[in-house]
């Protein structure tokens, strides 16, 4: 378990002491420790099904099912009408193999195909050799001092983000495209801020799926390589040490988890890196907003040079 997610918990476990625990001490003649609202919560997520009437379950002996990566669909679990009693029917539990299993086979499942390694040991305690499972969140906000402040946070808002931004970016899946649209809205200056008046603010998270501008973009790539910079030096090794831990093969479980998991992190942060220091060179060759919207008026001839009226009402030669 994570130091924040330890210090959210113990936030929520003194709202339930005081709210609920101690009014009500009667219900409760055992006393309930941190420890045990922290014990209560690691069943919960690693073992409760989410995907039944939008409600957590816990089922006993069904979450004894164990994880395989070679199980590459999570549809193993409904609700299905059935008998519960010799003349009574009710609402049950159905959990199903998405592969063929033969008599004596164990059974598996995939505990989720979105799941990083990070997500895998936090909740399970395991990781997988596979790439593809690292990833790291990168953070963003946008600061308060920002001139145009209320109006970036309320696009954010109006596209499910907020004034702080989380992003998951995994070395597979590339970087997440709403990622840039909240970066391209959060690095708007004053020669881009017209797109922030009423007019645009319906259209605006659309526009903000290809380049703005050329200053709009460099602001972009800064961000998330400042982000990087910051994130890697937070590390206290390097890959190369990381992975001379593992050739050494003396590494506790745990402690081999977590050095794999940090491993993961920073070589994504580092593919990250790259690719923003390659964009970074090639933002004189991107297409941005001013360029779309005169070839969309018409108002760009075949060789690329922007002329002022449209192409029907240019005289010809």
């Amino acid at each position: 378990m994570t130091q924040e997610m330890k210090d959210y918990l113990k936030s929520e476990f003194s709202k339930i002491e005081q709210e609920i625990i101690r009014p009500h001490e009667e219900l409760f003649p055992s006393s309930i420790s941190l420890d045990d609202f922290y014990w209560a919560f690691g069943m919960i997520r690693s073992r409760a099904f989410s995907r039944l009437s939008g409600q957590l379950a816990m089922l006993p002996l069904v979450d004894f099912i164990n994880h395989s990566s070679k199980i590459t669909e999570e549809d193993n679990a409904e609700e299905m009408n059935g008998p519960a009693g010799l003349f009574s029917f009710d609402l049950l539990f159905c959990l199903k193999s998405t592969v063929a299993v033969k008599e004596g086979e164990q059974v598996f499942i995939q505990y989720g195909l979105k799941k990083s390694n990070a997500d895998l040991a936090l909740y399970y305690g395991f990781v997988e050799p596979n790439s593809g499972r690292d990833a790291y969140t990168l953070t963003f906000s946008i600061p308060e001092s920002d001139p145009f402040f209320r109006d970036k946070v309320g696009i954010a808002k109006a596209n499910d983000h907020d004034e702080t931004a989380y992003f998951d970016v995994s070395m597979d899946g590339g970087i997440p495209p709403e990622m840039l649209q909240y970066l391209r809205i959060s690095a708007i200056q004053q020669s881009d801020a017209f797109l922030l008046e009423p007019t645009f603010k319906s259209t605006i998270w659309a526009v903000v799926k290809l380049p703005l501008s050329r200053s709009n973009e460099e602001i972009v790539c800064g961000m998330v390589l400042d982000a990087c910079k910051s994130a890697l030096s937070g590390y206290h090794t390097t890959i190369e040490e990381d992975e001379k831990l593992l050739e050494g093969g003396n590494l506790e479980e745990k402690h081999e988890i977590a050095v794999r998991v940090r491993l993961g992190e920073k070589r994504v942060l580092q593919q990250i890196e790259r690719d923003f220091k390659e964009r970074r060179l090639t933002l004189d060759e991107l297409e941005y907003y001013h360029e779309r919207r005169f070839k969309e008026l018409g108002l760009v001839r075949e060789t690329g040079e922007i002329y002022c009226q449209p192409k029907d009402s240019i005289p010809s030669a």
